[in-house]
């Protein structure tokens, strides 16, 4: 009896893990470049070192989890403003962490702090090309070029032509191992970085989208629910078989 309801406790943890998952990427359903988690569920089977190979296994408890971040491109919309930017092809956007390391993103809504640095609409330092963050000059009127490129023009010499500031670290994930945490951020395992890459562009006055598709989201999330709940059915009929169990010794 504690071999079903082990197995079904298990598989009620993945459907919660899973529930997570679908109830996290259908709130960034509207997150500029978010990228959607995937997650999987492996049934581990215990084998027993006392029989043969051949004999069979009553016991696979379910191992779920968010195990990788589906890449895929979303749609691109023209927004008009001047500081969004969507990164062609597949390179990515390099921020600075909360805890100062660099992660990465395809989030471009991008805008000036008051302190002058340059930041996503999650309040992400935009790293350049020097290796710091971007910081935009006092009074400075910015944009971006198609290579990234942040131009400013100064104020006090509104003749002279935009001057280039720094370029938006765009960084190519190709051979490099990429992971994404706990708090959605794409990052190297280990803290490492990933180079730059001189051919990638950007489309400026332009928002990728989320590529979470809303509807099959949903649909999954009503499957995880019904899999939960199946699974605490099973244990339901474990418990009434327990006692009936106990019913019948009891009349011996």
């Amino acid at each position: 009896m504690d071999r079903l309801i082990y197995i079904a406790l298990t598989g009620m943890d993945a459907a919660m893990n899973r529930q997570r998952m679908t109830a996290n990427n259908l709130a960034n359903a509207n997150t500029p470049g978010f990228r959607q988690e995937v997650f999987s569920v492996t049934p581990s089977t215990i084998k027993d070192p006392a029989t043969d190979m051949r004999s069979l296994e009553a016991r696979a408890p379910a191992r779920g989890w968010v195990r990788n971040t589906d890449m895929s491109t979303g749609s691109v919309n023209p927004t008009g403003q001047p500081l969004d930017i969507a990164v062609k092809g597949e390179a990515l956007i390099a921020f600075q962490g909360p805890d100062g390391g660099e992660v990465y993103s395809r989030r471009g809504d991008l805008r000036v702090a008051p302190s002058g640095v340059l930041e996503n609409g999650e309040g992400l330092p935009v790293m350049g090309e020097t290796g710091v963050p971007i910081t935009v000059p006092a009074g400075f009127a910015i944009n971006i070029a198609q290579d990234g490129t942040v131009l400013g023009r100064d104020p006090a010499a509104p003749d002279l032509p935009a001057a280039p500031i720094d370029r938006i670290k765009l960084a190519s994930a190709e051979g490099s191992p990429l992971a994404k945490g706990i708090d959605s951020f794409l990052k190297v395992p280990g803290g490492g970085v990933l180079p730059n890459d001189p051919t990638a562009t950007v489309t400026p006055g332009a928002l990728e989208q989320s590529n979470v598709n809303t509807s099959a989201t949903l649909v999954e999330m009503i499957e995880a629910q019904r899999a939960f709940e199946m699974r605490a059915r099973i244990i339901q009929t474990a418990g009434e078989l327990d006692e009936s169990s106990s019913s019948l010794l009891s009349l011996r």
